[in-house]
């Protein structure tokens, strides 16, 4: 499970810097702030909702959608509180799906 919410946080955090090179909203201490605190909001919210050998169980649960009915994710939110940073500061694109799941991590 680890590995997988590593390879998360780890793509999440560079499609925010990427979405921010020409922009101050944040620092670097801030996004390490992020990343550490995103990682233990992911390893609580999957920890009894982890199927190694059923994959595709709970699946739901562990995706992290945007979209333009669902603007903000919770633990997206709450991990850039946590580091001094807004929401928005982050611009994350308006439609994102993310599944972490046991053996894979995938976007859309």
């Amino acid at each position: 499970m680890q590995d997988q919410i590593s390879a998360a946080v780890l793509f999440l955090a560079k499609l925010i810097e990427r979405s921010n090179t020409n922009c101050a909203n944040f620092n670097a201490d801030q996004l390490e702030v992020f990343k550490t605190k995103l990682a233990e909001l992911l390893n609580d919210r999957f920890a009894n909702h982890w199927f190694p050998e059923a994959p595709n169980r709970g699946q739901g649960y562990r995706c992290i959608r945007l979209n333009k009915n669902v603007k903000k994710d919770q633990i997206l939110e709450h991990a850039a509180k946590a580091s001094g940073m807004s929401y928005e500061d982050m611009r994350l694109p308006v439609e994102l799906t993310l599944w972490v799941d046991p053996h894979e991590v995938c976007c859309r």
